[in-house]
């Protein structure tokens, strides 16, 4: 049995986080962190885990536990670990996107690796530190990454990728309030999107020098969770010959499926799934890529990456069902 910390416990991905590893077998949670609602109960905060759980939120930590998430903000990372120092061997998983990229991948002596398994489980499986992929990235790469491995990104990509409500946090904001998400669709940063950073990185690292443009247009939705993506790009090849790429390529994988039929955004909510479909027409391969933003986006994915770094089965407390009604 390992011990986990939580930092910044009273968001949405913690929310998550909490929900899966109270039924993780092989992890005790020895405390969450939480500067705002220290001293009340987890279930308070997150009350669907009424009966679940007794733990108690703390402003204090342990540091010598086996595994530290940090669910902070983007950016405050970095200023927490310098503020507070944790045992060398005890692992830690970032959430934000302060060590995403290759530049910022040292940090006080801890060599982060990026955590997206479709991409290097065997790095993951020896690292001590993760940094783990944004949602969007997430989604993005899932649907492009078998293509960059046999070097077949030979044109620009045009991404359309639609997120929920809860992908902007847990705090209010005047594009986050229900009277003005219902019934409302909208844009944002772009083809500036902070994720494409660290999905050209992954991209580069496969194929070597992506010459071509990543086209993205961030949208907002008027539900609560999920991402639903759409890419299309040229490709020289048949469809069948796509199909048989993708399926090559995630032969192992445990979350990220291929479907023969078309998704939707139920299908993969609530669940540690990647759900794929790919068509060809007019000389372009559609790819359609479905995620829960705030588990395979990010809580989901933490947890993989923990099981992985431990030598836990992949699927431990994953095991997580959804339902399209």
């Amino acid at each position: 049995m390992i011990k986990a910390g939580i930092i910044g416990g009273s968001g949405y991905t913690a929310g998550e986080l909490l929900r899966i590893l109270v039924r993780h077998s092989k992890v005790s949670l020895d405390f969450v962190f939480s500067t705002t609602n220290a001293g009340k109960y987890i279930y308070e905060q997150h009350t669907d885990l009424i009966g679940d759980t007794e733990v108690i939120f703390t402003d204090q930590v342990n540091p010598e536990v086996d595994v530290l998430f940090l669910c902070l903000g983007h950016g405050r990372s970095r200023a927490f670990l310098e503020q507070h120092t944790f045992s060398k061997r005890t692992k830690v998983i970032d959430l934000g996107n302060d060590f995403r990229l290759n530049k910022d991948r040292s940090f006080l002596g801890r060599e982060f690796v990026y955590g997206l398994p479709e991409l290097q489980i065997d790095q993951i499986r020896s690292a001590s530190n993760i940094a783990n992929p944004g949602c969007f990235a997430t989604a993005i790469q899932l649907a492009l990454l078998p293509l960059a491995a046999k070097r077949e990104l030979t044109a620009p990509v045009h991404i359309n990728a639609t997120t929920g409500s809860t992908g902007a946090g847990i705090m209010p904001g005047g594009t986050t309030h229900f009277s003005w998400r219902d019934n409302n669709f909208s844009s944002y940063k772009v083809f500036t999107h902070q994720h494409l950073g660290e999905i050209s990185e992954s991209l580069q690292q496969l194929q070597g020098n992506v010459d071509h443009p990543l086209f993205f247009i961030p949208n907002r939705g008027n539900f609560s969770k999920g991402i639903y993506a759409t890419l299309y790009t040229s490709y020289a090849g048949s469809e069948q010959e796509a199909i048989d790429l993708y399926r090559e390529y995630y032969k192992n994988a445990v979350f990220t499926i291929l479907s023969d039929k078309e998704i939707s955004l139920k299908q993969v909510l609530n669940t540690n799934k990647c759900i794929l479909h790919l068509v060809k027409k007019e000389g372009m391969l559609i790819i359609t890529s479905v995620i829960d933003n705030l588990v395979k986006g990010a809580s989901g994915q933490a947890v993989h990456n923990m099981n992985l770094m431990f030598g836990f089965d992949e699927k431990e407390s994953l095991a997580l069902k959804s339902s399209v009604f």
